[in-house]
């Protein structure tokens, strides 16, 4: 088994094992027609070959007899603390139980150490027995629990982090917007964007007065959502990405 950085060329492998790690690990629990809408969605060429060519994007393939059989894909986010982020890691299900998923996190862990995150964190969909469990044993601590919706329907999702400095963690801060005034950024509520993550922002520092988004591209507060629940910073265009789940084996 080799590990290398992806490329362009391995577009449409690492869309086939994304599309079969998913069926193997929610096909009990989501519907074939929504994770191959998945697959479409959150792993459109193009954007597939946008990410590989961001220098902050971490995206390491594992190789075996010239087929790329697993794949995964993190990034870094600059906070008050730098973070990375854990989109996911696939493995086809011919090789698991292999240990390439070890080895792909592993690889991952190191670059963004090299880039000096202070944490790491992955979500995964508390019906990936397998991926919940994979994390765990890796030595990730459960920090939190939500619902996210995906199709229409509502799934409990399992936050995971791993603390890689001497940091502990900034979980809240305070920022005077343009307008003048004083809002609270919880930085452990995000949301993906195309250039930052949107921070929930609360008016108040018991987080029961909702303000809005705070963008962590340009630390701006003027975020419009339209009725579709799109979400864009009008300051610099970042834009909400679509949640994704991590099928981590």
């Amino acid at each position: 088994m080799e590990l290398r950085d992806a490329t362009a060329a391995d577009v449409d492998a690492i869309r086939e094992v994304a599309r079969e790690s998913l069926l193997a690990s929610y096909d009990h629990a989501v519907e074939e027609a929504l994770l191959a809408e998945a697959v479409d969605k959150w792993y459109d060429s193009d954007d597939l070959v946008a990410d590989i060519d961001d220098e902050s994007t971490v995206c390491p393939v594992a190789v075996v007899d010239d087929d790329v059989v697993g794949f995964a894909e993190s990034y870094v986010v600059g906070r008050r603390e730098r973070v990375g982020e854990i989109d996911w890691v696939h493995v086809h299900p011919d090789h698991r139980e292999s240990g390439i998923g070890s080895a792909l996190l592993e690889r991952v862990e190191a670059e963004l150490s090299d880039a000096d995150v202070d944490r790491i964190e992955a979500r995964v969909l508390v019906a990936n027995e397998a991926g919940t469990a994979f994390y765990e044993a890796e030595g990730y601590e459960l920090v939190g629990e939500r619902a996210v919706e995906i199709g229409g329907e509502t799934f409990d999702e399992r936050e995971y982090r791993k603390q890689v400095s001497r940091l502990t963690g900034i979980s809240e801060g305070v920022v005077e917007t343009d307008a003048g005034d004083t809002v609270y950024v919880a930085f452990d509520e995000n949301e993906r964007g195309s250039k930052g993550p949107f921070y929930v922002a609360y008016a108040d520092p018991d987080r029961e007065q909702r303000y809005g988004y705070f963008c962590g591209n340009c630390e701006g507060t003027d975020i419009a959502i339209d009725t579709m629940d799109r979400m864009e910073c009008t300051d610099c265009g970042n834009r909400r990405k679509p949640s994704r789940w991590d099928a981590a084996y």
